[in-house]
């Protein structure tokens, strides 16, 4: 089992400014650790998250200590190795700018990591928001399916020449509806994702084997199109079922609170083990239509057990013996990257504690 840092890695990058919203959520109180640094210099490796962990007391709060509002939350903002970030003690903000210097304005907000537009290989050697290697997997795969998507996807009917066993440069034949795709992910359907308070599937893990392209779509009298295998990583057969790639995913993560208030429970923890640390990915089960989107922060407990009351009754005669509710106990936090319709993937921001199925994931109070 991993070790589960009791500290906060340096954590956080952002948060929507609590105004932003101007509903019924209200983001948590935003305040740098009591014993903040001056200054951090930005090395190779840093992440935002873990730049703002370093003067932030809560991983997420970003937003607030730039002053961004929400329509600068959505560009993206890069910061470079070698940049020194600066606590202005005297406003309570960061910048890039050194306080004192006559730069940081007296009525502009300090926010301005970067100007807007910057060349393709500058971009390039900025720092991501949160580890990207940990997530790049799920940004490109379709490792889960929701329901009416499996029920509407096409499938592989028939191969070349009947072959058992699929690989790069075979021919295949699909059947079903393309939607004027003509590129296709192929998975193959995996174990269904239940909802742990509802017990209702939700969504199916799908193992992804590779990718095809459309060569001829169906003609009169014909059934099926014609594709080729573009690429595999394991053996496609007959019966896999095929999604239209998607176009890339964004990458400009700002974490910030939901704007809906969030009660979910983690669902399934992938690589196949029971418990789950710092830099794992799990699905929730709330997705786009409970209010969640890319970047929102959710705070991660362990659900309070019910246990006997030691000064209740003591079940004499056939009485029920008291119990109690203990609390919910949070202990780390989780980064929603990629949303679907009811189902959602988390990454791991940091934790005191093993994550597990059945975990509560909220909104930060």
């Amino acid at each position: 089992m991993k070790n589960f840092s009791t500290v906060v890695t340096r954590a956080a990058c952002a948060a929507l400014v609590a105004c932003a919203f101007a509903g019924p959520v209200q983001a948590a109180e935003c305040s740098f650790k009591p014993n903040v640094p001056d200054q951090h210099r930005v090395v190779k490796g840093d992440t935002l998250w873990d730049i703002s962990g370093a003067f932030l007391e809560h991983p997420w709060c970003w937003p607030q200590v730039w002053g961004m509002n929400r329509e600068e939350i959505r560009n993206p903002h890069w910061i470079y190795p070698g940049q020194i970030v600066y606590f202005d003690r005297a406003r309570g903000r960061l910048s890039l700018n050194k306080p004192g210097s006559g730069d940081d304005g007296s009525d502009a907000p300090l926010l301005r990591l970067s100007p807007q537009v910057r060349s393709e290989g500058l971009e390039r050697g900025a720092i991501d928001a949160i580890p990207a290697g940990a997530i790049e997997p799920y940004l490109t795969q379709p490792l889960v399916i929701e329901q009416d998507a499996l029920a509407s996807a096409p499938r592989i009917a028939a191969s070349q020449e009947g072959h058992l066993y699929l690989g790069t440069g075979d021919r295949v034949y699909v059947r079903g509806g393309l939607q004027g795709a003509t590129e296709f992910q192929v998975f193959r359907p995996g174990t269904a994702l239940k909802d742990p308070q509802t017990g209702a599937v939700l969504a199916y893990e799908a193992a992804y084997v590779g990718t095809v392209k459309l060569v001829k779509a169906a003609g009169p009298g014909v059934d099926v199109h014609t594709m080729t295998v573009s690429s595999s990583v394991s053996e496609m057969g007959v019966g896999d079922r095929l999604i239209p790639t998607p176009p890339p995913a964004v990458r400009n993560y700002v974490p910030h609170a939901p704007q809906a208030n969030i009660d979910a429970r983690v669902m399934s923890i992938y690589s196949g083990v029971t418990y789950a640390g710092q830099s794992q990915v799990v699905t929730v089960n709330r997705g786009s239509i409970d209010g969640l989107d890319v970047g929102s922060v959710l705070q991660l407990y362990h659900f309070g057990k019910t246990v006997a009351d030691p000064e209740g009754n003591k079940g004499f005669f056939g009485l029920k013996r008291a119990t109690m509710k203990l609390p919910d106990e949070q202990y780390g936090s989780l980064f929603i990257f990629r949303v679907f319709g009811r189902v959602s993937y988390g990454l791991i921001m940091q934790v005191t504690a093993p994550v597990e199925v059945g975990d509560v994931a909220k909104s930060p109070e």
